[in-house]
């Protein structure tokens, strides 16, 4: 088993390392994952690497996951219009900031936006 000994300063390690690309070009063709944690315990190795190979679908993407992929495309782009969109920003943010500390508020303007364009997107479809 590898050792990894981490450089002064470095407290966490988590997420991907290095990742094969969509392209194929400059990458790798495995994913390698570390984690790295600080644990009250009594193993003081908390390090942990994982190696994922890289995966081709077997088969084609269904009408349910082509129409999610469509409806995240479709939000994701209003959302982003949305917190451009000067006329309408500053009531945004005042009403994301009346209903942050409610018990179901939203408690980032991200997701706030994200809400009220799914309930568009959704009245529509």
């Amino acid at each position: 088993m590898a050792n990894v000994e981490w450089s002064a300063g470095i407290d966490s390690v988590s997420g991907a390392l290095a990742k094969p690309s969509k392209s194929g070009q400059h990458s790798c063709a495995k994913m390698l994952l570390g984690t790295h944690r600080i644990a009250e315990t009594t193993n003081n190795h908390c390090n942990r690497m994982y190696i994922r190979k890289q995966m081709k679908r077997s088969t084609p993407p269904s009408q349910d996951e082509v129409a999610a992929r469509l409806r995240f495309k479709t939000v994701s782009a209003a959302v982003a219009t949305r917190k451009k969109n000067l006329s309408t920003l500053t009531q945004d943010q005042e009403n994301f900031l009346a209903q942050k500390n409610e018990p179901n508020g939203k408690k980032t303007f991200k997701s706030y936006l994200w809400s009220l364009e799914l309930a568009v997107y959704d009245a529509q479809h």
